[in-house]
């Protein structure tokens, strides 16, 4: 165990450069998590969703909808089989949602991408267990319907619950929760006075 942690350590003259770098760079690292609001991701809260803006028409659709009033977003677009899949799956379909998002690349019309579809589909049975059984649907899953052997729900239920438009544009006066600032509120005061200060001082020397 020694002969490990000695092969580990830097040399004695690298130690200094390296805590500083080790400090710079776990300060980057929680500054991005505070600036990303990462932590709320670990809630079902709805609202965490609109943190993207990309995001506000399906949080606009879905808050008008039925399903607006029983159903938060993980109740439809996560695994519900067991915790670690449930989290798994967010942190996956996080990282990918996070990379276009900073890369600008979101489409302007969003649609699903396969592991989503089928756990969506699964989770509409689990929900609706006793109505799709009167319409043999329960067995229906993503692999079946790619056979041609049964429908998905939405193949019929197509406007539940985001409406037939999900584009950017397709909501545009929405009334959506305004994302919190990442300013600290003593900075964001001390930003908003000197302002106001250099505007006295403008206006004094016209």
């Amino acid at each position: 165990m020694i002969k490990i942690l000695n092969y580990l350590l830097p040399p004695r003259k690298w130690v200094p450069f390296v805590i500083v770098a080790v400090g710079v760079g776990t300060g980057l690292f929680a500054y991005l998590l505070y600036v990303s609001n990462a932590v709320s991701y670990l809630s079902d809260d709805p609202k965490t969703c609109v943190n993207c803006h990309v995001m506000t028409p399906f949080y606009a659709t879905w808050q008008h909808s039925s399903h607006g009033r029983v159903t938060t977003c993980n109740d439809c677009h996560v695994p519900h089989n067991n915790v670690f899949n449930k989290y798994f799956f967010k942190a996956k379909d996080g990282i990918y949602h996070a990379t276009v998002f900073t890369w600008r690349a979101e489409p302007q019309v969003i649609h699903i991408k396969e592991a989503g579809t089928d756990v969506v589909q699964k989770n509409c049975q689990r929900c609706h267990g006793d109505l799709n059984a009167n319409v043999k649907t329960t067995g229906v899953t993503l692999e079946s319907k790619s056979h041609g052997e049964g429908k998905l729900c939405w193949d019929c239920h197509r406007e539940v619950p985001h409406g037939k438009v999900n584009s950017l544009s397709s909501v545009p006066n929405a009334r959506v929760p305004l994302l919190e600032s990442p300013i600290p509120e003593w900075l964001q005061k001390q930003t908003d006075s000197t302002a106001i200060e250099k505007q006295k001082e403008s206006k004094q020397t016209k």
